[in-house]
């Protein structure tokens, strides 16, 4: 199946990043144009593919995570470390797509401190 896929996972809990909103943008000359926006759920992935096969094209996208209001959020109050203005804020992550074909599956594994990605399956 193509298209574009995502999943996030709050390391520092060890649980999915449930509430998280992420935006998808497409990369168009200069300019950046919002495609998507969706929320994570209880399983840290989207109801739905942020990019269905059939709306996907070859471009340069970006995944914009709102991590900083997730480790703000009460419910994840475990997480915090004491700061009221958190280290990351957006997390993006920029990529291409060269194969209409493929599907693009772009995980996050994010705490506090840091994050990391990696192309999935």
């Amino acid at each position: 199946m193509a298209g574009i896929t995502t999943h996030i996972l709050d390391v520092s809990g060890g649980i999915p990043a449930a509430g998280v909103r992420v935006e998808l943008y497409r990369q168009s000359g200069e300019a950046w144009k919002l495609v998507r926006e969706l929320v994570t759920n209880v399983d840290g992935r989207t109801d739905e593919p942020i990019l269905k096969p059939e709306e996907t094209a070859i471009a340069v996208y970006e995944l914009r995570f709102h991590i900083g209001d997730y480790f703000a959020d009460e419910d994840n109050a475990d997480d915090k470390v004491g700061d009221d203005v958190p280290f990351l804020d957006i997390v993006p992550v920029r990529f291409s797509i060269s194969e209409l074909t493929r599907h693009y599956h772009v995980p996050l594994l994010v705490a506090p401190w840091s994050y990391t990605t990696y192309r999935g399956s």
